[in-house]
């Protein structure tokens, strides 16, 4: 990235639109209203694919959105969302995110204006009936029949939302946490309706009514969804603050003129005006001025850069001194920007194994509760004491209502979102959960050199020439052959030409020997400039500075040789240049922790044996693979795969992507190019591999959280539905009531989005 956005991340971005009106070709995003649970999930995403021409659909039920792929028309989209029960927008610019978090804070506060309602109410009549003021449900017939209205009236104007998906769902043939709350709501307003209106159908003791309940049940369903979507919103704090980088103007010049625009009207090659202490409002290269911008709200770097004429600039980023004139050249969705938070929010969207399994296990939960409500009823009717009806109706509803799926939905996505965002703020962009959860069982970690655990900012350092052959002479004419070269060691050689002043022509019958070196034509002289590889094929003998080579080399330098041979000669050696790449200042630390965390480290480069061991030896890697040929890269990393290993690559050249794709996880390095970068799992914005040792801890993290999530969720289920169904009676005379039931319910899933947001602050 090279302090910038890689452009790989164009294969990220949010898609274009279609010429078509409302066909799409690759991807929209949609706004999803009335998910739940885990079985909501399920039903969106059925009705989603259902769709001819899609390709996968994605539903994240922390954020209430759904990410569709493939070819379709996203009114058929919406109208299969709806026919499943829920309410779909797409959402297709920042306007469209402000307007669906205005529609979630005015469904929060819905909520809480529900729960203090039905609250008000049910514990009212609750503590009423507790200190006896109440008349008896026979002799107060009149009197009752008043409070079963109220009761209905709450069940229809505070939890009708909780009925009327309960009954799209029966329509669907499926079950969700809807079902469980109307069906035990009401449940209790239907019997105790009858008590009133009918007691002659119950026995004597079993009159009784439970208005209250169903009326609380209902106040902390609601109290808590709103405290569940108060933690929820917290989830996408890293969304928040990079939309919050955009500036919402722009300072264009037209026709002379500076005017301020909205930022959707900027137009490509548009030229704008950026002064001191403003934000860049879009991609773009300056055409005027100099400046130092801030990239750090994006790359990490806390070092402002120097920009001048044609350099690079992105959205977001703080102008910190002078002013420009710059030409946008990546707009709306087009910008590094952009692509970045589509690709956190597809991230958090991902789901990895142990989601998936957890959709399967949520698909049947609820179907399962009801089976066990409708034995537990069973049981109590026929086996329990008097009144049995009363018992049976009571231990039924405690275990619909306590058996509240959405904590084991969220269990997992609610993690990966915190995890994401959090890894997103630290300069790492992780493609999706998978990677997530892969990452987390590494055991070894595969480190290219130059670039990766070096600076790759190489420097030329020493000269050595053979037969009189001054240094100068020896720059010259390297210098001549690498002219136009991109490899770091040729440009490296370049430089110091440059700052030796030293002339040079350009070679002619240039030729690269991937891995090896290069060669090329200076007047009738032919040269070879490489490694010793190279020179071994050519027969040339090295003796003659063999000593001095391996002596740099244990000093961590690359020696490189230089051979020439005119039309009646052999080819010989002539020079040794040795160019030493510093190590990065953090790549020390960045290996320790890695060790810490129990990876085992590799260093795999094409460098020789001896250079690279120095490297390694300074840094404490635990395993040197050098003079490797970029094709055989890939098969060290299967190599390690054989053995038992889960390895990650990390590398920033092109002849590193065929590896990073080999490996487990693949991981770009922020110098890296856009081959690299499009090959990897994982890109760090930083160019530093401490980005790499904290993946691993933040992977680690939030796998360990989405377990504890899990364990709660389950240990919750498999201890509170036995609870529910009277388990305890026989021996301890103990019986839950639904509203301990109600409460425990409504807990459960802030719990799980409580225990999420602490991966906000733990150590990577």
């Amino acid at each position: 990235m090279r302090m910038i956005l890689p452009k790989s991340l164009v294969m990220l971005a949010i898609p274009q639109r279609p010429l078509n009106p409302g066909m799409s070709m690759s991807e929209v995003r949609l706004s999803i209203a009335g998910m739940m649970c885990a079985g909501c999930v399920s039903s969106v995403e059925e009705a989603l694919k259902s769709v001819p021409g899609v390709n996968a659909a994605l539903v994240n039920l922390g954020e209430r959105t759904a990410t569709v792929d493939g070819e379709f028309d996203v009114k058929d989209l919406q109208k299969a969302v709806k026919k499943a029960g829920f309410e779909a927008q797409e959402l297709t610019s920042l306007a469209d995110e402000s307007e669906k978090e205005a529609q979630e804070l005015q469904a929060y506060r819905a909520l809480w204006w529900r729960a203090i309602v039905a609250g008000v109410i049910g514990f009212g009549l609750f503590f009423a009936m507790l200190m006896g003021w109440l008349p008896d449900p026979i002799e107060g017939r009149g009197f009752w029949f008043v409070i079963s209205l109220v009761t209905l009236g709450v069940l229809v104007f505070v939890g009708g939302h909780l009925f009327k998906g309960a009954w799209t769902a029966l329509k669907n043939k499926r079950g969700n946490m809807d079902t469980l709350v109307a069906m035990g709501t009401g449940t209790a307003w239907l019997y105790s309706t009858l008590v009133i209106l009918f007691p002659d159908l119950m026995p004597t003791i079993a009159r009784h009514v439970y208005f209250e309940s169903a009326i609380i049940i209902i106040s902390l369903v609601s109290l808590g969804a709103a405290l569940e979507t108060r933690a929820r919103g917290k989830t996408s704090e890293a969304i928040k603050r990079l939309i919050g980088l955009q500036p919402n103007t722009a300072r264009a010049v037209r026709n002379g003129e500076e005017i301020d625009i909205p930022i959707e009207e900027v137009g490509l090659e548009e030229t704008l005006r950026v002064r001191p202490g403003e934000k860049i409002p879009v991609d773009g290269k300056l055409l005027e001025g100099e400046s130092y911008v801030d990239e750090s709200m994006l790359t990490g770097e806390p070092m402002p850069v120097q920009k001048s004429k044609d350099s690079k600039v992105f959205g977001g980023t703080l102008n910190t001194q002078g002013t420009f004139l710059m030409s946008a050249t990546g707009i709306g969705k087009d910008t590094a920007l952009a692509r970045i938070i589509d690709l956190v929010r597809k991230a958090q969207s991902s789901k990895p194994a142990i989601g998936r399994l957890v959709d399967k296990i949520a698909a049947v939960f609820v179907p399962v509760v009801l089976i066990i409500a409708a034995l537990a009823f069973v049981i109590w009717y026929f086996f329990g004491p008097q009144p049995a009806l009363a018992y049976a109706i009571v231990v039924a509803m405690t275990v619909m209502v306590i058996a509240c799926p959405c904590a084991l939905g969220l269990a997992t996505p609610i993690s990966i979102m915190v995890g994401v965002g959090r890894a997103a703020e630290n300069g790492i962009l992780i493609r999706n959960g998978e990677v997530l959860q892969q990452a987390s069982g590494l055991t070894t970690v595969v480190l290219d050199k130059t670039g990766t655990v070096t600076e790759g900012n190489p420097r030329l350092t020493t000269i050595k020439g053979l037969n009189k052959l001054t240094d100068d002479e020896v720059l010259s004419i390297t210098a001549s052959l690498e002219v136009g070269s991109e490899h770091p060691l040729g440009l490296a050689i370049l430089n110091a030409a440059k700052q030796a002043d030293i002339q040079y022509d350009k070679a002619t019958d240039f030729n690269s020997i991937p891995g090896r070196g290069i060669t090329a034509k200076l007047e009738d002289k032919a040269y070879w400039l490489g490694n010793a590889e190279l020179m071994k094929e050519l027969g040339v003998s090295l003796d003659d500075l063999k000593i001095d080579a391996q002596s740099l080399a244990e000093q961590g330098a690359t020696p490189i040789y230089l051979a020439a041979k005119t039309p009646r000669s052999k080819p010989k050696l002539i020079a040794l240049l040795a160019i030493s790449d510093p190590i990065r200042h953090d790549s020390k630390s960045a290996i320790d922790r890695l060790h810490e965390l129990g990876v085992k480290t590799v260093l795999l480069t094409g460098d020789n044996q001896k250079t690279a061991e120095s490297v390694a030896r300074e840094l404490g890697i635990d395993e040197v693979i050098a003079e490797v040929m970029p094709e055989d890269k890939i098969n060290k990393i299967k190599s390690l795969q054989e053995q038992g290993q889960v390895v990650a690559m990390v590398g920033d050249g092109i002849n590193d992507a065929p590896a990073l794709t080999q490996a487990d996880v693949g991981i770009a390095i922020g110098t890296g190019t856009d081959v690299a970068l499009e090959a990897a799992d994982i890109a760090l914005m930083r160019p530093s591999i401490e980005g790499v040792s904290k993946t691993i801890g933040l992977s680690k993290a939030t796998m360990k959280n989405i377990k504890q999530n899990l364990f709660g969720a389950f240990i919750y289920n498999i201890i509170g539905i036995p609870v529910a169904a009277g388990v305890l009676f026989p021996v301890f005379g103990i019986l839950l009531s639904p509203i301990i039931a109600a409460t425990a319910m409504s807990m459960s899933s802030v719990t799980v989005v409580s225990n999420a947001l602490r991966l906000a602050k733990a150590k990577i």
